[in-house]
């Protein structure tokens, strides 16, 4: 017995040999190219406060957190963070991206993963800022390249040799989960660097980014270029209710939520102002514009350029499309931000004055290249064995839905379906707005939020089932909570997640905020 519980110790301790081959501290002195570590410590297990990154950490296990600058270029200065387990590391790496123009790491998202036996890296994407500020761009190209591409990409090179340095052995397997500007880094780690990761999360993904910004220039001038087409916030529900009355019930259940807004024929004109104008109604100025929002920017050929926005939400657009007041809108900084700092280099740069057609030209001549990632040809990522899963609210306010609908049936049409079904998959969330939140159930595992049900019903596991197991989980559930009395969260509806172009129908009979009286079943 004493000979066998030797042999036992012994074992474990050659098992923590293989675990951290490395002092934590030690890795400030690890050499890299093109970059310097700047902090290696461990952290005790419990709670994490880092300076301007909000409440407190809590829970969180034992880790070393390395912290560094990346410098690919004279005028590069990324700051990247690897957050790795002391002990029960799963062998897996998870790389974080970033939303809006960048400028900060998602510690949230790392503590989440963290807690799951990751070991998470990601970075500021090359600047420190706020994210919807542009003006660190002005007049420095390589800071745009590092926000394009240039950042993600490195780091997933560097967190593998620090973790191969920390541990002794490379991970077994890496994954990216971002949403946004997120979701364009993950679609461009898939398309021009399918090395670095072995199953990409895509939400939300603002990947036709020269595009899509020239689009909300047009759709500024729409809302702004005459104060009687402008839409004001206070008539959002008056839109929303005719919405909802025309379409919400087409999937067998009236809750708020339309489930197939593809089938959805809602006529803004049935809002035009019989008389006198009052909160609920539109006068046909505003009523063209509508029509806009919904049918997405055009050019001077009355070409649709940039896809437009769903129905049913409505009330959801108040932050992101028409503000409290012309120009304040979520979408108009990043339209005028972008234009004046990465476009036009002119500060002083007025979206009411430009040309449409001549901004969309000039935004695609100088960005695309950097910024772009709207390639559908995914071959190299799927001859590695990669596994892809977008997703997107079809209620989002901030970036069309059409727009990933129309990247996965590119990609479908470069491809071939058959070939794009062993690898990718696309859900579109009904009532969900932009990354999360909204009318609808709008947590599925994405970003590291878990459903009713438990991270196994998650879009996350099932790309970790598909990457390590060879066929995704289609049980996937996403879930809408509340607050209850003392903070904590309840449930208060669950439906099932299906893969596009599926959609969730109602038995007929059945609790309706429970998913178990859906299927997942042909539009």
């Amino acid at each position: 017995m004493i000979r066998i519980w030797w042999a036992f110790v012994c074992l474990l301790g050659a098992q923590s040999t293989v675990l951290l081959a490395a002092d934590c501290g030690s890795l400030k002195d690890l050499k890299l190219e093109h970059a310097v570590i700047t902090q290696a410590q461990s952290q005790p297990p419990g709670e994490l406060k880092i300076e301007g990154a909000g409440a407190p950490m809590r829970d969180l296990p034992a880790f070393c957190r390395v912290t560094g600058v990346l410098e690919p270029s004279d005028d590069s200065e990324i700051r990247f963070e690897v957050w790795m387990p002391e002990q029960r590391w799963n062998a897996r790496l998870l790389g974080s991206g970033n939303g809006g123009f960048a400028g900060s790491i998602w510690y949230g998202q790392f503590a989440s993963y963290l807690k799951r036996g990751f070991a998470v890296a990601g970075s500021d994407a090359g600047h420190q800022a706020e994210g919807t500020d542009a003006s660190w761009a002005y007049g420095h190209p390589e800071k745009v390249k590092d926000f394009g591409w240039r950042a993600v990409h490195l780091t997933a090179e560097i967190a593998k040799q620090i973790l191969k340095a920390y541990y002794g052995k490379s991970e077994e397997k890496a994954y990216f989960d971002a949403c946004s500007d997120g979701g364009r880094e993950a679609l461009m780690e898939a398309q021009r660097f399918p090395e670095d990761y072995d199953g990409i999360l895509a939400g939300a993904p603002a990947n036709a980014w020269s595009t899509m910004l020239a689009a909300g220039a047009g759709v500024m001038q729409s809302l702004m270029g005459d104060p009687k087409t402008y839409i004001p916030d206070m008539k959002l529900p008056a839109i929303q209710e005719a919405s909802l009355a025309a379409c919400d019930a087409q999937d067998g259940v009236k809750d708020g939520v339309i489930g197939d807004p593809a089938k959805c024929r809602f006529d803004p004109e049935v809002l035009l102002c019989k008389s006198k104008e009052t909160l609920d109604c539109l006068t046909q100025p505003q009523v063209e514009t509508l029509k806009t929002l919904y049918a997405g920017a055009k050019d001077a050929q009355g070409k649709i350029v940039f896809p437009g926005f769903s129905m049913g939400d409505e009330t959801g657009w108040k932050e992101w499309v028409v503000g409290e007041d012309p120009g304040s809108s979520l979408s108009s900084q990043f339209v005028q931000n972008y234009f004046r700092y990465m476009v036009t280099g002119d500060p002083k740069w007025n979206v009411l004055t430009a040309n449409f057609d001549a901004l969309l030209q000039e935004s695609r001549e100088k960005r695309a290249a950097d910024l772009d990632a709207t390639n559908p040809d995914l071959s190299r990522f799927a001859a590695r064995g990669g596994k892809l899963i977008l997703y997107h609210g079809w209620n989002d306010p901030a970036i069309s839905p059409w727009n990933t609908v129309a990247y996965f049936k590119g990609v479908e049409q470069e491809m071939g379906e058959k070939k794009v079904a062993s690898f990718t998959r696309l859900y579109m969330v009904p009532g969900m707005e932009h990354c999360s939140g909204g009318p609808g159930a709008s947590a599925f595992g994405q970003l590291g939020m878990g459903s009713a049900e438990g991270t196994k019903h998650g879009l996350f596991d099932s790309l970790q089932d598909w990457v390590e197991k060879g066929s995704p989980d289609e049980d996937v559930v996403t879930t809408k909570y509340a607050t209850a009395e003392g903070g904590a969260r309840k449930v208060i509806m669950t439906r099932p997640l299906c893969a596009y172009p599926k959609v969730a129908h109602y038995k007929g009979a059945g609790e309706t905020n429970d998913a178990a009286s859906f299927v997942c079943a042909a539009p």
